[in-house]
């Protein structure tokens, strides 16, 4: 019967055709990744990405033309100028944010993947922001159409300066979007800061419909409570406020949930600046200079980087609150140990040896006298350790009396008192 036997050639075949296994078995787990599992494809997902993208750039601008809360073309004659800079903020604020909705609800749709590689999940990531940047460029169509009748006079193509401003958002709402499918907490600051401006945005609309005025271009994430202040030098102190704290409570309540999760800690901090820095880039784009700004709107470009701050601050402020502390060993009451006093020995006294009856040393004496006087002469006589020997085992000890007297069912002898 002939046995095998292993040669380092054939162990070193062996070790390379398991790695090629295992790099097989990682490229088949990144490619069911990439294009999903079951029904969801990743080509579902990435036509899903450009989709959202064009309707939620879409249904913002319907919106805004509808409100007039922007227009190329405002309705009172005086508006010109801020209405030009409010309308370019706003055409910035919805590229950038159709592209980063798109992405991140296409990769909700997609469903869950297996593990893979950090590239395979970069690579991914990458594809969805791609694919919602095309289908956010409808935005540019949408916005530089309606802005071929607007009159400027520092430029004489202002269609092709708004479509300029449309791709600017786009490429951010690119980079905003593979950063918010990186870290949870920032897509949820970012939507949270939408809801907020259009919310904004609405509710002054409807405030100038209700006071009976011709509806204006509504400023980006600005809501003028009043119309005469109070002002503190160029700064609205309504709006500086309403700015401060909704920033705020959306830089914290955005992310609570991702510190509860114990996500990275890098990814929350940089989640409350997600939205407030949009919003910045956007007034910063369309008034890189402040020059020729209305005094009424420059409040709103002045308060934008102060936003950033207050956004950073509400989201350090979750983790200082509600991050998980690690929970301290309880120690039961009884186990919990003594102090001991110095110079205290460490090993406990020993017990002091169990005392020998009285009676039982006599017994013990008398039975060696009679030995001694019994043995004959010529006998040789033991040496002192045999008698030793034999006295300690003639030595009752207590542990045996007591098992001794529980087999006969009587108590041993004992000495009693003399009575008195």
């Amino acid at each position: 019967m002939l046995s095998s036997v292993a040669t380092p050639a054939s162990d070193a075949a062996t070790r390379v055709n398991r790695s090629h296994e295992a790099a097989s078995r990682c490229y088949t787990l990144g490619i069911m990744s990439l294009y999903g599992q079951g029904t969801r494809s990743g080509w579902g997902a990435i036509v899903a990405a450009a989709g959202v993208s064009a309707s939620a750039g879409a249904a913002q601008l319907g919106i805004g033309y509808g409100l007039g809360v922007f227009s190329w073309l405002p309705a009172l004659p005086d508006a010109g100028q801020a209405a030009w800079l409010a309308s370019l903020a706003w055409t910035v604020w919805i590229s950038a944010f159709s592209v980063v909705l798109g992405a991140v609800v296409a990769d909700r749709l997609s469903g869950p993947s297996v593990q893979t590689s950090t590239v395979v999940r970069v690579l991914w990531r990458v594809a969805l922001a791609i694919s919602a940047s095309l289908g956010g460029l409808l935005v540019v169509a949408l916005t530089a159409i309606p802005a071929r009748g607007a009159h400027r006079a520092d430029t004489f193509a202002p269609h092709l300066l708004v479509g300029g401003y449309a791709v600017a958002g786009v490429l951010l709402g690119l980079l905003l979007a593979i950063a918010a499918l990186s870290a949870r907490a920032i897509a949820a600051n970012l939507f949270a800061t939408g809801a907020w401006l259009w919310l904004l945005a609405v509710t002054a609309a409807v405030d100038s419909l209700a006071a009976g005025r011709d509806p204006g271009v509504s400023q980006l994430g600005v809501w003028p409570v009043t119309a005469d202040g109070p002002w503190f030098r160029s700064l609205y102190l309504p709006g500086a406020v309403i700015a401060a704290v909704s920033t705020l409570l959306i830089g914290l309540l955005a992310a609570w949930p991702a510190v509860r999760r114990r996500d990275a800690q890098a990814g929350i901090v940089l989640s409350g600046a997600a939205g407030p820095a949009l919003v910045a880039a956007a007034y910063l784009l369309a008034a890189p200079t402040l020059d020729g700004v209305a005094p009424e709107q420059l409040s709103a470009h002045l308060i934008a980087p102060y936003s950033v701050v207050t956004g950073l601050v509400g989201a350090v402020l979750a983790i200082v609150v509600g991050w998980p502390r690690r929970p301290k060993p309880v120690v039961p009451a009884q186990g919990r140990a003594k102090p001991r006093p110095l110079g205290t020995p460490t090993n406990p006294p020993l017990a002091p040896a169990a005392a020998v009856p009285a009676a039982a040393v006599s017994t013990v004496s008398a039975t060696a006298a009679e030995k001694d006087t019994s043995a004959p002469s010529g006998t040789a006589v033991s040496d002192g350790s045999t008698d030793a020997a034999e006295q300690t085992t003639a030595i009752p000890t207590p542990s045996a009396a007591t098992s001794a007297d529980a087999a006969t069912g009587s108590p041993s002898p004992t000495r009693r008192k003399p009575k008195k």
